[in-house]
């Protein structure tokens, strides 16, 4: 047997193809990625150089800090759960558009897929689509937390 050269895979990757679902899928994550990226640096500047007003005042975060979390919302009047979207307009709570744009990313990607699927009548992977897209919703809608 000859032995292998190091570095040497047996394939060529430049002919390598990948399904229109997983592109489709990548570049819909990429796009979403790079937004919530984007909305988050772009927040972080705007409250750094004080364009916006911070919910929590500056000289309240060191008496605020160490609280339990039940004891740091009764004190600073902010709510739990969607609730922040009321607040969104707030340096230090609009930083959440950002890391909800980041973490919804893969969301619309799985929506984005669907169509390619149903168009070619692949009705267990819009079914498995649909239900993964379902689990998401329901993760982020709060319904099933517990302890609260």
């Amino acid at each position: 047997m000859k032995p292998v050269e190091q570095g040497v895979t047996g394939y060529d990757p430049s002919v390598v193809t990948q399904p229109a679902e997983q592109l489709r899928y990548a570049l819909w994550l990429d796009w979403g990625t790079r937004v919530g990226l984007a909305v988050l640096v772009l927040v972080f500047l705007a409250y750094g150089v004080g364009l916006t007003t911070p919910h929590v005042p500056h000289s309240r975060l060191p008496e605020v800090w160490n609280l339990p979390v039940s004891e740091f919302l009764v004190a600073t009047g902010l709510p739990t759960g969607w609730g922040w979207l009321a607040h969104a307009h707030r340096g230090d709570i609009a930083n959440l558009i950002g890391i909800a744009l980041l973490t919804g990313s893969s969301l619309l990607a799985l929506l984005a897929m669907l169509p390619l699927y149903a168009r070619r009548g692949d009705r267990i992977y819009v079914g498995l689509g649909l239900a993964q897209i379902a689990v998401l919703l329901l993760a982020a809608s709060g319904v099933l937390t517990a302890g609260h």
